[in-house]
C-alpha cells in the first residue's frame, strides 16, 4: 500500500497526547524532521508502491522496538500521536529494502546533502571538490577453506534432494562431518599429510553426491532445472576453484571462484593490507568533500563496484555519478596512487590529482592534496558505527543497498551533531547573559 502522508492536522485526541505536547521540539532529531523535504522523498520512493493486492508493503528487529519506545523517532516519522504498537510488521522492512533498491535510496542521500545544506551543516560551495577512494565491503561470511566449502556444498545438495524428493544412494552425513573434524584437527596440529587425506575424504563424498544427483534428475527437465544452481557450485567447489570454465554471458576476466555458497556473489580482494591480507566483499568507492564544512565530513557519493575494478578505472563511472548527486559540476577530485592511469571522464582529465604527482602541482593544491587522509575516518565510521563493516543484505541488490544507507546514516548523524552544538551555543550564550546581567546593573547604579 501506499506509505502514509506527512501532514500534520492539528487536531486533538481525547484519550492520546499528542508528540508535540509531550516531547521536547527543540530536541535534534525534532530539528531534522522539521529541515528534512519530505514532499520531495514520497514523490521519489512512493513510486514503487502501489494499492493493488498481492504486492506486500514495507526486519530489523532492534530498530522497530525502538521506535515504539522512543517518541522521538515516532514524530521525526511523522506520527502526531504517541503509538505502543507498530504500523508495519517488521519483515516489511526487508521488503522495502528490496523494493527500492539503489536508484531510489539515493534519494535519500541526495536529500541528507539537502538537508545539511538547510541547517548550514555545509555550504553548496563546499561540494564542488572532492576526496575519492575505495574500500572493501566485507560480505557476512566464514572464512572460506576448501574443508568447509566441500562438507557445506554436499549438505545443501542432500537438503536439496530431500526437498524435491529425489532419494540419494546415501547422504554421508556422519562421516562427512567426521572427516571435517579430522581435517581442522589435523591442520591445526600442522599434521598437513593427514589433513590433505580428509580433504581428499570429503571431495570423494561430494564428488559421489554430485553424480547421483545427476543421475537421479536426468530426464526430467524441472528436475534437471531445480538443480542446476546447486550443482553448478558445487562442481567449482569440488574442483577447488581452480581450471574453471567460462561461462556465457560473463566477461572474460569474470571470477568464476566459489567463496560462500548462500552468497556466491562474494569476491577476494587483497588490499596489501598486512593485519587482512584478503577480504571477501565488494569494492566500495567513498567520495567525500576535501574542505571540511562546519558539521563535518559529509559522503557526497558512495557506490558499489563488483568485478574488482582497479580504482582508476572507477572515475570513468564515478565522476558523473557524484555531479548527478550534488548538482554541481566537479572542479578538483584528490585520489590517492592507486588512481594513477585512470580513465576519468576527457573533461575531467586535468581536475584529478593523485598523490605523488608533480606536475600541475601550485601551492593550493598541495594544501588541499594533504586533506587527502580525511575520508580516511569517514570510511572508518561508516564501517564501525553504520554496518558497512559486515553487510548482512543479500545478493548484488544488498550491497549497493547496504553501502547507500550506510552513507545516509552517516550524513544524518552528521547534522544530529551539528544541531546539538548550536543548540549548545545557544544556551551557553543565554546562561552567560543571565550571568552578566547583574553586574551590569550594579555597574549601572
Amino acid at each position: 500500500m501506499l506509505p502514509k502522508e506527512r501532514r500534520d492536522s492539528g487536531q486533538n485526541d481525547l484519550f492520546r497526547a499528542r508528540l508535540d505536547q509531550i516531547v521536547d521540539l527543540k530536541h535534534a532529531l525534532a530539528r531534522l524532521g522539521r529541515a528534512i523535504d519530505w514532499r520531495f522523498l514520497e514523490e521519489r520512493c512512493g513510486a514503487v508502491y502501489t494499492d493493488a493486492p498481492g504486492h506486500p508493503p514495507l526486519s530489523d528487529e532492534a530498530l522497530c522496538e525502538r521506535w515504539v519506545e522512543n517518541p522521538y523517532y515516532q514524530l521525526f516519522c511523522g506520527e502526531e500521536f504517541f503509538r505502543h504498537d507498530l504500523p508495519f510488521d517488521r519483515s516489511s522492512m526487508t521488503r522495502w529494502r528490496q523494493r527500492m533498491g539503489e536508484e531510489k535510496l539515493n534519494a535519500l542521500l541526495q536529500e541528507s546533502l539537502a538537508s545539511a545544506v538547510r541547517t548550514g551543516a555545509a555550504k553548496p560551495v563546499d561540494f564542488t571538490s572532492a576526496i575519492v577512494d575505495t574500500t572493501v565491503q566485507p560480505k557476512a561470511v566464514a572464512y572460506p577453506t576448501d574443508a568447509r566449502l566441500m562438507h557445506r556444498s554436499r549438505e545443501r545438495l542432500v537438503r536439496l534432494a530431500n526437498t524435491l524428493g529425489i532419494e540419494l544412494r546415501q547422504s554421508y552425513a556422519r562421516v562427512g562431518k567426521i572427516a571435517l573434524i579430522k581435517h581442522q584437527r589435523y591442520a591445526h596440529a600442522k599434521q598437513f599429510k593427514r589433513a590433505g587425506k580428509a580433504l581428499r575424504t570429503l571431495k570423494t563424498y561430494l564428488g559421489r553426491v554430485i553424480r547421483d544427483m545427476v543421475r537421479k534428475a536426468k530426464g526430467d527437465a524441472e528436475l534437471e532445472a531445480a538443480v542446476a544452481h546447486e550443482l553448478m557450485l558445487a562442481r567449482r567447489v569440488h574442483a577447488g576453484n581452480r581450471n574453471l570454465n567460462r561461462v556465457k554471458g560473463l566477461p572474460k576476466d569474470a571470477d568464476l571462484r566459489v567463496f560462500s555458497l548462500h552468497a556466491p556473489e562474494v569476491e577476494c580482494i587483497g588490499k596489501g593490507k598486512a593485519h587482512k591480507p584478503y577480504e571477501f566483499g565488494v569494492t566500495v568507492s567513498v567520495a567525500t568533500t576535501i574542505n571540511r564544512s562546519k558539521g563535518g565530513q559529509f559522503v557526497t557519493h558512495i557506490q558499489a563496484l563488483p568485478g574488482k575494478p582497479y580504482d582508476g578505472h572507477t572515475l570513468e563511472t564515478v565522476i558523473p555519478a557524484i555531479e548527478a548527486q550534488v548538482g554541481a559540476t566537479l572542479s578538483r577530485i584528490i585520489a590517492d596512487a592507486g588512481y594513477k592511469g585512470h580513465n576519468a571522464p576527457q573533461t575531467h582529465r586535468f581536475k584529478v590529482y593523485t598523490a605523488g604527482q608533480k606536475r600541475g602541482m601550485t601551492e593550493h593544491i598541495k594544501r588541499q592534496m594533504r586533506r587527502r587522509s580525511a575520508i580516511e575516518p569517514v570510511i572508518g565510521h561508516l564501517k564501525e558505527d553504520h554496518r558497512m563493516g559486515r553487510n548482512h543484505l543479500a545478493g548484488i541488490t544488498g550491497d549497493a543497498v547496504n553501502a547507500v544507507l550506510a552513507a545516509v546514516g552517516y550524513n544524518f548523524r552528521r547534522i544530529l551533531a551539528w544541531i546539538r552544538f548550536c543548540v549548545a551555543i545557544i544556551w551557553a550564550a543565554l546562561a552567560l547573559s543571565k550571568r552578566l546581567d547583574p553586574i551590569f546593573e550594579a555597574s549601572n547604579c
